[in-house]
């Protein structure tokens, strides 16, 4: 078999010798992978072959070592590992030879190879002398520039690819040592320079005894500083984006160095290529997220004032922020059009932003010069500039400190909303979005907005909302953070009252023209929509809210004959489709959580037809929304929602059983227990089939971790709902509630997820075994005795965990109470063995009203128990 001409039949346009060679390779890859892969190997690396034949090799070969799915990365690893020794061998031969390659493709694609590989062998502790090898061709006296500049491309990516605890510290300072080497002036060719900047990007995680070390570090730092100098752009940007890696990696051990830094960056910033620019205002941002962070980690400490603390960011404020408002200035013509351009200006903004929420109320006497003297220029570029500067510094200082520059600046804002410029509106509605997310407050001491302000403010927005699409999407971020504001203050919320139908008409009508270019204007509108429902004083409103549910129904029955021609029309639908049924959730939640509630009853029935539409378009994303919809009106039409059930079981069954999109699967698993809570034991007949889909699901190692813990609540939605009979499932649901509370001590402390997700499955545990023992209660109660020892064991593990949080503790004392509750006098022993419970309740008696509530609750039942 010649591989080098199946390799380039592969490549053919001739779809039939494409096909034919395609399977060829599979064959040869399944039938004998280890020569498969040496092949492949030895293509990549003759200088002979040609290169396509050589670039297609090089790919196979790395998705053979390498996957993003985490399952298929595993079989890969275990397929390479398994591959005899003497082939590995002349395989990794082959790549380090395929390093001093004329052609740069292949040399490149062989220092990502080698990395693969390294990712899988160095944690085993084999191909312990590849580090050695690749410092060899670096200081081989007759080293090619390009052998030199790939192996420092395969150093950087085996530091990628590794992690620092792999390396001994001896090949780490080797590595260093070449890297730095590597980077020097004396080097001539600067392919080699860039390779060993970049090399020292990755590596520099591995670099912390070196950093720790005053000497080291200061020759690292200066050949940094050096290398930001050079005379190639694209070097002189990865310098920098070392530089904001050493920010973010080493800020305790930067003192000395930041007045060198700041020269750099302010010339930068100043003069340099854009991507050097950006870099260098990267920089101060990265600063400005470690302040932040150390502030909040000191933020109720006695030692606010750590010496690891050094305020960079407040000791370079009279010179910073001058150079980076000067950055506004540099916008681009139409920048507002398009979403994904980020540019100087952009970036400092961001980083204004930033420092305000480093510094406070240091930033305003700083910026607002700059904002007084252009916000009235003739050139465009002025106002927008001021505006923008303005909206960067509204998170940070204190409300005392901006509410008087709000309240004398609001209405120039709304003035400018009038501007014969759109990128000057376009940035003055994102800052009166900004004003009223973050200073908006009516219950408040400084109300930013009161009765003579409200109506002038309505006026501009919906006058606004007609504008370009781009300027329309961000009045419909202010209208719905000005409707947010009152949320927290029920009793002024109908302060907006009077203004309803105005603003859901223009709401309706941005949404509209959204055309699809601009679907964010869209979604902006109904997402603007919901929060104006959500606070809305119904007794005032319910006839507007049931009028635009009617307008919403009619909308979503338009979707169905949307003409579908191309997978572009089915994504319109699907999305137009959510965000529809998305607003019918808040109403149907709004209405029936009061007096309205029988709006809701009364179009049920249409309801439901609409989401049965919508399920029968199959789409993961309409299928999540309406299912949440379903939810709310589940729990609004409470048993009557059974006759639903028939038509809709089978989607919810589809959604149960949907592990490949696991948040569909998650969704459907938390409207069963609103349905369960809703139906109570008309649930039954479905029983069999929903707690047979569940445990399947607990034991199908594809599914996403994080539909686990609400799975075993839902057992406890079940448990309550049909009551004693709950005992056939009990053989099968316990095992995994006991296998569950088995796994949690295997989960790893030092990592915050894990330590997060163990107490989402904790509190998951603790809600099915409460919804099992009060479903139970009564004449069978005491089929819960066989399981009980081990609830009171796993009980007093979590009860000694200090990672535990409140909702966790809450739960494990509700769960106390049900346990004595149900079993009554048949747990007095288990208590009496089990006396972790005294200290535990006692500790929970000097917590917060609700679980100290919970506690004296349990503790009385403990109690009545024991006695009896």
């Amino acid at each position: 078999m010649d591989i080098t001409q199946i390799l380039l039949a592969a490549q053919s346009p001739d779809a039939n010798l494409r096909t034919v060679a395609e399977n060829n390779l599979t064959q040869f890859q399944e039938q004998n992978l280890p020569n498969f892969l040496l092949s492949l190997s030895v293509e990549l690396s003759n200088d002979e072959k040609p290169p396509e034949s050589r670039r297609l090799a090089g790919i196979i070969l790395k998705n053979s070592l390498d996957a993003k799915d985490s399952a298929k990365k595993d079989l890969l690893t275990q397929q390479w590992v398994s591959v005899d020794p003497s082939i590995k061998s002349k395989i990794k031969e082959s790549l380090l030879v395929t390093l001093g390659s004329s052609v740069h493709d292949a040399r490149h694609t062989s220092s990502q190879v080698i990395a693969k590989v390294a990712s899988i062998e160095i944690p085993r502790r084999e191909w312990q002398d590849l580090i050695a090898k690749l410092l060899g061709n670096m200081t081989s006296p007759g080293a090619s520039a390009p052998l030199k500049q790939a192996t420092l491309e395969a150093l950087g990516y085996v530091c990628e690819e590794i992690s620092p605890q792999h390396l001994e510290q001896d090949q780490v300072n080797a590595v260093l040592t070449a890297v730095v080497q590597g980077m020097n002036q004396t080097e001539l060719s600067s392919e080699v320079r860039l390779a060993a900047v970049k090399a020292l990007y990755n590596a520099l995680d591995f670099a912390e005894s070196n950093f720790a070390n005053e000497m080291e570090r200061n020759y690292i730092m200066k050949v940094v500083c050096d290398t930001a100098v050079s005379k190639e752009v694209e070097i002189r940007q990865a310098a920098f984006e070392c530089l904001v890696a050493i920010a973010s990696t080493y800020y305790s051990h930067l003192d000395p160095y930041m007045q060198t830094i700041f020269n750099l960056t302010a010339n930068a910033v100043k003069g340099d290529e854009e991507a050097v620019a950006l870099q260098a205002v990267e920089f101060w941002s990265a600063i400005c997220d470690e302040e932040i962070a150390l502030q909040e980690e000191y933020e109720g400490s006695d030692d606010g004032n750590s010496t690891i603390h050094f305020r960079f960011i407040e000791k370079a404020l009279p010179s910073l922020v001058p150079m980076l408002l000067e950055t506004l200035l540099k916008q681009e013509e139409d920048q507002d059009q398009d979403d994904n351009v980020w540019n100087i200006s952009m970036s400092g903004g961001t980083c204004l932003g930033l420092i305000a929420r480093t510094v406070g109320d240091a930033i305003v006497p700083l910026v607002m010069p700059f904002v007084e003297a252009n916000i009235t220029k003739p050139d465009w570029r002025c106002r927008e500039a001021a505006t923008f500067a303005f909206g960067s510094i509204l998170e940070g200082p204190s409300v005392e400190k901006l509410a008087p520059l709000v309240q004398a600046g609001l209405d120039f804002l709304l003035n400018t909303m009038n501007d014969s410029n759109s990128q000057v509106k376009d940035t003055t509605a994102w800052t009166l979005g900004r004003v009223f997310e973050l200073l908006h407050s009516p219950a408040g001491a400084n109300p930013i907005i009161n009765n003579s302000n409200l109506p002038r403010i309505v006026a501009v927005l919906l006058e606004s909302s007609k504008d370009v699409p781009n300027v329309a999407e961000k009045v419909c971020g202010a209208i719905y953070f000005l409707a947010q504001g009152y949320e927290d203050a029920e009793s002024m919320s109908s302060v907006l009252t009077p203004y309803l139908p105005n603003v859901i008409a223009a709401l309706l009508n941005a949404a509209d023209r959204a055309d699809t270019t601009h679907f964010r204007l869209r979604a902006s509108a109904y997402e603007a929509l919901n929060e104006i429902v959500r606070v809305s004083d119904i007794p005032e409103t319910s006839g507007i809210i049931g009028q635009l549910l009617q307008e919403i129904m009619r909308r979503l029955n338009l979707t169905f004959d949307l003409q579908i021609l191309s997978s572009g029309d089915k994504e319109k639908q699907s999305d137009l489709q959510a965000l529809l049924c998305g607003v019918l959730q808040v109403i149907i939640q709004k209405l029936s959580s009061t007096d309205a509630k029988s709006i809701i009853v009364q179009t049920a029935d249409q309801l439901m037809v609409l989401f049965l539409r919508v399920f029968a378009c199959h789409s993961s994303t309409v299928h999540e929304e309406a299912m949440l919809a379903i939810g709310a009106l589940a729990y609004a039409t409470g048993p009557d929602f059974e006759k639903y059930m028939p038509n809709f079981f089978i989607y919810l069954e589809a959604g149960l059983q949907n592990y490949e999109e696991y948040q569909v699967c998650s969704i459907s698993v938390g409207v069963m227990g609103d349905i369960c809570r809703a139906l109570e034991d008309k649930i039954l007949p479905f029983c069999d089939r929903i707690m047979t889909v569940l445990l399947k699901d607990l034991s199908n190692s594809m599914l996403n971790r994080s539909v686990k813990p609400p799975i075993f609540s839902c057992f406890g939605d079940i448990a309550l709902a049909i009551g004693e009979n709950f005992e056939k499932y009990l053989p099968f649901a316990m095992p995994m509630l006991q296998g569950a509370a088995e796994i949690l001590g295997t989960l790893d402390q030092s990592d915050d997820d894990m330590v997060d997700y163990g107490n989402q499955l904790r509190r998951g545990i603790f809600e099915a075994y409460s919804g099992i023992l009060q479903g139970i209660k009564g004449p069978k109660a005491q089929l819960m005795l066989p399981y009980a020892t081990h609830l009171l064991q796993f009980t007093e593990a979590v009860s000694k965990d200090r990672s535990r949080d409140e909702s966790v503790t809450k739960a494990a004392v509700a769960v106390l109470g049900d346990l004595a509750d149900t079993l009554g006098a048949s747990s007095k022993d288990l208590f009496q063995t089990h006396l972790f419970h005294v200290e535990f309740l006692r500790e929970c008696l000097d917590l917060d009203d609700d679980v100290r509530d919970t506690a004296s609750w349990a503790q009385g039942m403990i109690n009545q128990a024991v006695v009896s």
